[in-house]
């Protein structure tokens, strides 16, 4: 299996053999079931949808209700599709973090932290006009022009301006696992990863 779910449990760090302190993530990756498994036949493309971490059956739909019936699981919260594989899975099977091994790299997609309406200073790192004498009142975070005036009498699509800041899909590529910890289903990982402590992760090796 090329991929898992997990959740981001939160930072800490390992020496290495040098005694080297590197940061690093833990995850609390899966188990997680396979309730679908789409083929070409049927579906017009391969893939195997996992379903990770409990919920409850009064919050879950009938529809999805039956969906999990027919893997044999109880109902999930999240559920992935992985289009890349290198084993077949059946319905209804089991997938554990010992998919992975230490010292190899994956990639880890999550939800970065929302800010909330921010300027252009704090979500595009502007410096404002720095300049508080001359008279300049209130600049000191402004973003300063945004575009000319008779001609082409409008800003351009794109211009970075002040708006709702974080809270977006980011991927972080080629994090090296330092260490597997099976009998917890705890996978930890060098680096950071995007998403709040508690935040649904997902961790894929390209291979």
């Amino acid at each position: 299996m090329s991929g898992i779910i997990g959740k981001k449990v939160g930072m800490t760090s390992l020496f290495d053999a040098s005694g080297k302190n590197l940061p690093c993530t833990v995850i609390e990756a899966g188990p997680c079931v396979v309730t679908q498994v789409k083929t070409k036949e049927v579906d017009g493309y391969e893939a195997i949808q996992l379903a990770y971490d409990e919920a409850k059956e009064k919050n879950t739909p009938k529809a999805m209700m039956g969906h999990f019936k027919k893997a044999g699981t109880t109902p999930k919260r999240m559920l992935v599709e992985f289009t890349r594989f290198a084993d077949k899975r059946q319905l209804g099977e089991t997938v554990n973090v010992d998919v992975f091994a230490e010292g190899e790299f994956v990639d880890v997609v999550g939800v970065s932290k929302g800010k909330g309406f921010q300027g252009v200073v704090k979500r595009y790192n502007f410096k404002g006009v720095n300049d508080a004498t001359h008279g300049q009142h209130n600049r000191l975070r402004a973003p300063g022009s945004i575009g000319a005036s008779s001609y082409p009498s409008r800003v351009f699509k794109g211009m970075r301006m002040a708006g709702r800041t974080g809270g977006n899909r980011v991927k972080m590529i080629n994090l090296e696992v330092l260490k597997v910890v099976a009998d917890k289903n705890l996978l930890i990982v060098k680096g950071s990863v995007p998403g709040p402590n508690g935040s649904y992760v997902i961790v894929e090796r390209w291979n």
